[in-house]
């Protein structure tokens, strides 16, 4: 394996063609460089320069040579780097933005135990119905549902399985659907139009039914308040399975789940970042997210990135 000293010796020269100037540029003598480059030579078996006038000049082999050993140099560059940030203590700003949906759910208990482990963070927190028009490199968002194009990275954290509720006073008035295409009779809680342009349910033996809902007269645009409307007994609508079951446990007899074997297409819940090399604050951030998950999220989770 060649002396890294020997590479940086080799580069310099072949960036300037000049042994005194590239000595005087790396701080060292012009023999020691001259030397440096002799014993890589001799490694190698091959001549990698050529004196012509005044300047040095590559030879077959030194061109050759010169695209890899930048690269070994990079990468020695960025494992010095990625050492050098494990002895930096995680501390600094971070900002957090999280889909209303997911806020009280599950991520402001979950940031607690993060900030504990990590007493030099200082995180803001920050709900959000829709993701904000810029995003700094110290951010990280939490999102339910599709993000759209962002222009981040967005990772899979889950996909939330979602089913179909109403309050059993509701059904007693209005009947229990046997069959997605009884729901056009029925009062619909719609979330931000997620059902406007039709809904797909999935039977395993009875196949896909496409089912278009009619106009909701309540439309809302947080999670929790058609979860409330739903439970008021206003009508039926779609929930993260999840959400309506702790919410079941925590006000038993609020909730009825409808058209069990039917199947609603999953909302994902995503983890966006930028791209490129994160900080440290921000990586250790993300790892804990990725561990932090509700343990209901693991059945049918899928975890992806693009």
């Amino acid at each position: 394996m060649s002396d890294l000293d020997e590479m940086h010796a080799f580069a310099a020269v072949m960036t300037s063609g000049s042994l005194t100037l590239s000595a005087r540029r790396l701080g060292v003598s012009k023999s020691t460089l001259s030397r440096r480059i002799q014993q890589l030579e001799t490694r190698l078996g091959q001549p990698l320069m050529r004196r012509q006038s005044n300047r040095l000049l590559p030879t077959e082999a030194g061109r050759v040579f010169h695209d890899y050993c930048l690269r070994i140099l990079d990468l020695a560059d960025q494992g010095h780097r990625a050492l050098e940030e494990l002895r930096e203590e995680i501390s600094g700003e971070l900002t957090l933005e999280v889909h209303d949906a997911l806020g009280r759910s599950w991520i402001a208990r979950a940031i607690d135990d993060f900030m504990q482990r990590h007493p030099g963070v200082h995180v803001s927190l920050m709900i959000r119905e829709a993701l904000p028009d810029s995003f700094a490199p110290q951010s990280v968002a939490i999102w339910f549902g599709d993000p759209g194009e962002t222009g981040l990275r967005q990772e899979t954290l889950a996909l939330l399985s979602r089913g179909l509720y109403a309050h059993p006073g509701y059904l007693a008035r209005h009947g229990h659907p046997t069959h997605p295409n009884e729901l056009e009779r029925h009062d619909w809680i719609d979330l931000l139009g997620d059902a406007e342009h039709g809904l797909v349910l999935r039977h395993p033996h009875q196949g896909q039914v496409d089912v278009r809902p009619p106009g909701s007269r309540l439309r809302v645009n947080r999670l929790v308040l058609q979860s409330d409307a739903i439970a008021r007994g206003q009508g039926l609508g779609v929930m993260p399975n999840w959400m309506a079951e702790r919410r079941e446990a925590a006000h038993p007899g609020q909730l009825e789940r409808c058209l069990d074997d039917w199947q609603v297409s999953p909302s994902p819940v995503s983890l966006l970042y930028a791209h490129g090399h994160q900080p440290r604050k921000v990586s250790a951030l993300l790892e804990f997210l990725r561990s932090a998950c509700p343990v209901e999220w693991q059945h049918g989770a899928q975890r992806r990135a693009s």
